[in-house]
């Protein structure tokens, strides 16, 4: 896929706000930006996909300019792991199924974690598909489908973002801060996986290989050579291929011709 387009007027436009807005360490920041060191976005609606480093850095502002930064990396993060609420390894069972699933989900994010309702439940399963969705069609390698699917979700659910001096903090940016739980989790989710769509490419969102997992992610190796949801589910896959090797052998061994004196 040569160009992912973002919709004109609605993530697009935050995304490149997103470069510019400042903002300093907050406590409702906090957990987000220990996910990952940030995110350098380009100009404009229109961004290239592929040539964008995993871990970008800027010699001019240093590291450290990084924990002013809206991390959206951490907000893609909040679409991997709905999407894995749907059973993991084949063995979980669906952990979005009632409302303490959803507490559980939101648990560590403070703007999220408080007035759930039945109504962010059905909305959030709901979404928990169109972001698989996606997954599947960027391992398919159909960006134009993936792009598609991204764009109709950015304005479904746009971004709000807001200014915030909350804490006796200065003024900074928080994104997707309005709406109810679901809103609010949708909005994030979806700018998020499209700026690191952008940022990194399609060949980097997968589907987990192990056998009866729903689950996805987003491959950060030097290598792009992943191919599962979590260590849980590779190694399974590793002791299930061992033991087919192991039974293959063992097979071989038995039909063996016997020789006679």
């Amino acid at each position: 896929m040569g160009r992912v387009g973002l919709a004109p007027g609605t993530g697009g436009a935050a995304i490149a706000r997103a470069k510019e807005d400042g903002g300093v360490p907050c406590s409702r920041c906090a957990t987000e930006r220990r996910r990952a060191a940030g995110v350098w976005l380009a100009d404009g609606v229109i961004l290239d996909t592929g040539y964008r480093p995993l871990q970008p850095t800027s010699p001019q502002l240093g590291d450290a300019s990084l924990e002013c930064r809206v991390d959206l990396n951490s907000y893609a993060e909040l679409a991997v792991r709905l999407v894995n609420t749907a059973g993991a390894g084949g063995e979980d069972g669906d952990r979005l199924a009632n409302l303490d699933g959803l507490r559980a989900l939101v648990a560590d994010r403070e703007h999220l974690n408080t007035g759930v309702s039945r109504s962010d439940l059905d909305s959030l399963r709901g979404l928990r598909a169109e972001f698989r969705a996606i997954f599947v069609a960027c391992a398919a390698g159909d960006g134009e489908d993936a792009a598609a699917q991204l764009n109709a979700l950015l304005i479904q659910h746009p971004v709000h973002p807001q200014l915030s001096g909350h804490d006796g903090q200065p003024w900074h940016v928080h994104y997707a801060e309005s709406g109810s739980v679901a809103d609010k989790y949708a909005a994030g989710a979806v700018m998020g996986l499209a700026v690191r769509l952008t940022d990194v490419g399609i060949d980097r969102f997968g589907v987990c290989q192990a056998p009866g997992c729903q689950g996805v992610f987003i491959d950060t190796s030097t290598s792009n050579t992943r191919r599962y949801c979590s260590e849980r589910c590779m190694n399974r896959a590793n002791v299930s291929a061992y033991r087919a090797r192991k039974r293959g052998e063992d097979d071989g061994e038995g039909k063996a011709p016997t020789t006679t004196v």
